[in-house]
């Protein structure tokens, strides 16, 4: 995905947008353009380096100032981009959501949850990445993952995102890593396999004062094949592509300081469908 999406003028009477900066460049006048290979290089290998999170709650449906007497239909009906089916589990597994469903629902959650976890800033550290495939990739494909995104997180790669060559924040910024599922969809399913396309927004950049990569925002769609083994959904193959991209909102950037605290203040979420 690309994170060529330098700000532009807006015109009236075009349509167009624009993104509103702070009071000269944010983080010193920093550009973003030597990124979009770097990204690519972890697109080949199929794992998503990016960021946040955005939300797909369960449904809970009706008005709850109403009696309980009154019956479901008498509920307004769900509208076709509103979030739908089962709860949120409750279980962790390596501080990654699990005990999802044996359903297409389920499968939909896993890879809703397991999207945030592969865009996360661990995934910058050999042993905390390691730990995470280990919980979400099947397991005849784990050692494959490892050697590919090994070849992928070298210190050349760390350096470009902005951070020290052993994968470490330099002293005085904040990294952000962070992917926000916005929706999910089955492309196909059985009872022991299931595809499952997880549209996402991302957040990527070093956040700090005079930071050469400051953090931007991106949109990609990535597709997993899950089967269900060991009681649980584990990932077979994963890939992804650039948006759906929304046209930019007129909103002014934050600067590096906001940033930092809106990262280390707000949590993640757990995902359900």
């Amino acid at each position: 995905m690309s994170l060529d999406d330098d700000s532009s003028g807006g015109y009236a009477e075009t349509g167009q947008t624009r993104t509103r900066l702070p009071e000269g460049d944010p983080y010193g006048g920093a550009r973003r353009g030597a990124r979009s290979s770097s990204r690519s290089l972890v697109t080949v290998v199929g794992v998503v380096v990016l960021l946040i999170a955005a939300i797909a709650f369960a449904n809970r449906g009706g008005d709850d100032t109403k009696s309980p007497s009154d019956t479901n239909q008498d509920k307004p009906a769900t509208s076709p981009t509103a979030a739908t089916g089962e709860k949120p589990v409750e279980s962790k597994a390596g501080g990654i959501p699990s005990g999802f469903a044996h359903s297409e629902q389920g499968a939909q959650s896993a890879a809703a949850n397991y999207a945030v976890a592969l865009g996360s800033a661990d995934m910058f550290s050999k042993s905390r990445r390691d730990a995470i495939l280990q919980t979400v990739i099947t397991p005849s494909r784990v050692s494959g993952f490892e050697a590919s995104l090994d070849q992928a997180y070298t210190p050349a790669f760390n350096k470009s995102v902005g951070l020290n060559e052993d994968g470490s924040t330099p002293k005085g910024y904040t990294f952000v890593s962070r992917t926000s599922p916005i929706g999910t969809k089955s492309t196909e399913s059985s009872s022991d396999t299931a595809t499952v396309e997880v549209w996402c927004s991302g957040l990527l950049g070093l956040a700090g004062q005079n930071s050469t990569n400051p953090v931007t925002n991106s949109w990609f769609t990535i597709t997993m094949k899950l089967e269900w083994t060991a009681g649980g959904w584990k990932i077979i193959t994963h890939s992804q592509k650039e948006g759906p991209a929304p046209v930019p909102g007129d909103d002014k950037a934050s600067s590096a300081d906001e940033m930092s605290k809106a990262v280390e203040e707000y949590g993640g979420f757990t995902y359900a469908r």
